[in-house]
């Protein structure tokens, strides 16, 4: 992995307190997953920024590297690695969502 991408990721998860890696983007997601995490992030009122790995080859395996994770979306919390869509779902569901973005810092809505 380049220097350039391993530089661009950490600054996108430092700048941005919640930061989705994806297919796609926020308006138009490419893929069930990337979309159902940003249902879930959108429906809590959670401000976030997103990266489209589709855009981006280099990208698309750096974040992988980065993250030591294979699979797209990428959810970052105040630069903490979260996890895929899996995982955020699971996360929504039993209310540790919430409780990781309280303990974060991070304004959102409390909505289960």
């Amino acid at each position: 992995m380049s220097n350039a991408v391993f530089e661009r990721i950490q600054a996108d998860i430092t700048e941005n307190p919640v930061m989705l890696y994806m297919k796609g983007n926020a308006m138009f997601p490419q893929c069930g997953f990337s979309a159902r995490v940003v249902q879930i992030l959108s429906h809590m009122g959670v401000p976030f920024h997103t990266a489209n790995v589709l855009e981006d080859a280099e990208l698309r395996e750096g974040i992988k590297q980065f993250s030591n994770w294979p699979t797209i979306p990428q959810l970052y919390v105040k630069g903490e690695f979260v996890g895929g869509c899996d995982i955020v779902t699971e996360m929504f569901q039993s209310g540790e969502l919430a409780t990781l973005l309280d303990e974060k810092g991070v304004q959102h809505e409390a909505k289960a």
